[in-house]
């Protein structure tokens, strides 16, 4: 088996979009362990409970990151993204497995207590089936698997990476506590998924459509929030829908409704663009052809 670099393409040639975005996905890694070691989540084993939170995180966000190179290489029109998207999905297995290691940690690798936590609580039961099926979406990521199982076959297990990403969301919405990235993150799944739907009737590249699914997204995100804060901790849904409008950044940051609006409305224009792109080619070789005849 030949190895190649994640710098490298398939001709083992340097790539610089394939060294950009695997230093894209290191990047994380590599704050998250200066963070460790500078003490900026604490003294252990306290910092443990803050670790396993962002390493989450990390790897729910990459694993998404996965699913957003579809509408970006459609968008874009640019083919060769699609040659990022098995290294990204497979940075989000490691970030995974450094998730659960840490998860292990803090729970002093009492193993009957985890085997007890896996059976019984409802976030570790879809935590446990999502891994489950990104360990079979990793370890079948190779060419060799393509070939044995059949492009079909292959493609068929690899679709149920929306389930598994949806099963990874729903891990992250039914963690104890209620921290704005969970519903950032459901808010861009929302969003990625019902993208998937808008190109099926051919409209994943038009401008106008892509800003109203951000609109739709960010209003999705916001009633997301409040109803889980109301069911958690009895807060009015008014209350918290008046905080995501407020935009009081300097007091609670960027309400994550309106991190998914500038996430669907970054696509709107990068749509726009390459539609505005697109009509001046046309009509460069409509003068050109004029010009010849």
């Amino acid at each position: 088996m030949r190895l190649i670099s994640p710098w490298q393409d398939r001709n083992r040639r340097f790539s610089w979009l394939k060294a950009s975005a695997f230093a894209l996905v290191l990047a994380p890694g590599i704050r998250f362990t200066y963070q460790v070691a500078t003490g900026d989540y604490g003294i252990f084993p306290i910092a443990l409970g803050g670790m396993v939170y962002w390493s989450g995180v990390w790897a729910t966000a990459i694993l998404l990151m996965a699913l957003a190179v579809t509408p970006a290489l459609t968008i874009l029109r640019w083919r060769a993204l699609i040659d990022v998207r098995r290294m990204i999905g497979v940075t989000a297995l490691v970030y995974t497995v450094a998730h659960i290691v840490i998860y292990f940690a803090l729970r002093s690798w009492n193993f009957a207590f985890i085997a007890n936590e896996t059976v019984t609580r409802l976030t570790l039961i879809v935590a446990t089936l999502s891994t489950l099926g990104l360990i079979a979406l990793g370890a079948t990521s190779v060419d060799a698997a393509i070939r044995h199982m059949g492009a079909k076959n292959w493609q068929r297990l690899h679709n149920t990476n929306y389930v598994i990403s949806a099963l990874a969301l729903l891990h992250v919405v039914l963690a104890r506590g209620t921290y704005a990235e969970q519903y950032t993150l459901t808010g861009i799944f929302f969003w990625l998924m019902a993208w998937r739907a808008l190109d099926r009737y051919g409209q994943g590249a038009d401008a106008r459509a892509l800003a109203m699914l951000a609109v739709v997204s960010c209003l999705f995100t916001a009633l997301l929030e409040a109803g889980c804060v109301w069911a958690r901790r009895g807060y009015e849904l008014s209350w918290t829908l008046g905080n995501n409008f407020k935009l009081s950044i300097l007091d609670v940051g960027v309400p994550p409704a309106w991190q998914v609006l500038a996430f669907g409305l970054l696509f709107a224009l990068v749509a726009l663009a390459a539609a505005g792109r697109q009509a001046l080619r046309v009509k460069a070789e409509s003068l050109a052809a004029r010009q010849i005849g």
